[in-house]
């Protein structure tokens, strides 16, 4: 692994981490015309280390918050189940509650995932899929819209199933997620924060698997790592803060054609390797 490929591909993982478009499915992609036959998981989990430094500190706040609530429900199991909680106890509890299939989607598929990493053909039919998904919400009203305090158990654990489907490369994990908050009924700007802060728990508990799996890693490969991580946080923290805006307005459905467009060229290509 050279240097120039490690931050063309952390540049890459930061743009599509948090735009709709599957950081996974642009990282296989980009290790298919690299010429890697094999996909390089710890390499991917640090370029995912990057770009949750990115979402720290946008959603710091968020994340105090976090903490902050699952150390009172820690001291009090029950203050989730109040009829007023502590929106901090509330907020732990939900996103709890959606990392738990996400977990085991994840454990359970393992291997399939990363069979599927090398499959360039299923990467485009799952680019295919993320972008019809994305285009749904363009028929989504400005209906009653519903915060942290109001959304129920069962549909914090729907968005953690989106979440563990989004393991596959090419289902986007923000696009799923959010898209499916959205038809779900919660507030636009609630539905990006619950997104992100699914994303904490499920990029630490990878990344700690990707390191206790982690037999050698090669010292000429840890200045390109740390080079693509760099990058990755920085343009992940652009990226973030444009999809924020795009989720705020309304305006999801606008990188649809783009998932469409790519699905096909990989599909192409597949046809034609």
């Amino acid at each position: 692994m050279d240097t120039l490929s490690a931050v063309a591909l952390g540049a890459l993982q930061g743009i599509t981490e948090f735009l709709p478009v599957s950081s996974s499915g642009h990282l296989a992609i980009g290790q298919h015309l690299l010429g890697w036959r094999e996909p390089h998981l710890f390499f991917d989990v640090c370029l995912h280390l990057g770009t949750f430094l990115a979402v720290a500190v946008v959603f710091r706040n968020d994340l105090v918050q976090l903490v902050r609530g699952g150390f009172l429900w820690i001291r009090s199991p029950r203050k989730a189940l109040h009829p007023s909680p502590d929106p901090s106890v509330r907020i732990f509890w939900l996103v709890a509650l959606g990392t738990v299939p996400t977990a085991v989607i994840g454990f359970a598929f393992k291997d399939l995932v990363e069979h599927l990493f090398g499959s360039l053909s299923a990467v485009g039919w799952n680019l295919i899929l993320t972008g019809s998904l994305l285009y749904l919400t363009r028929r989504l009203g400005r209906g009653p819209e519903r915060d942290a305090l109001h959304i129920r158990w069962w549909e914090a654990v729907l968005v953690g199933i989106a979440q563990g489907f989004a393991v596959a490369p090419g289902i986007s994990r923000s696009g799923t997620t959010i898209a499916v908050a959205l038809f779900l009924g919660f507030q636009r700007q609630w539905a990006g924060r619950f997104s992100f802060l699914l994303f904490v728990p499920a990029v630490v508990g990878a990344i700690l698997l990707e390191v206790l799996d982690l037999k050698v890693l090669p010292a000429s490969e840890i200045g390109p790592i740390a080079a693509g991580t760099f990058v990755a946080a920085v343009t992940g923290y652009g990226a973030l803060r444009m999809l924020l805006k795009v989720v705020k307005q309304g305006r999801f459905y606008v990188f649809a054609p783009y998932c469409w467009a790519l699905g096909v060229l990989c599909l192409v290509r597949a046809w034609l390797t």
